[in-house]
């Protein structure tokens, strides 16, 4: 998948809204009873991850 942003945009705050999207995405299935480390979490990952470029590109 390719993304394009304007020059404006670093790649400091894709980075960011990368890890930020993660931990969210990890961390929220925690707050209904699953694993940190189970198979919910890690694909909340990687969904949250995804959201989080999303969210920073659209900055």
């Amino acid at each position: 998948m390719l993304i394009s942003y304007g020059l404006s945009m670093s790649r400091s705050v894709i980075y960011l809204g990368l890890f930020i999207g993660s931990l969210v995405g990890s961390y929220l299935p925690v707050l209904f009873g699953s694993s940190f480390i189970g198979g919910w979490s890690i694909l909340g990952g990687v969904v949250g991850g995804l959201a989080g470029i999303w969210a920073a590109t659209k900055l």
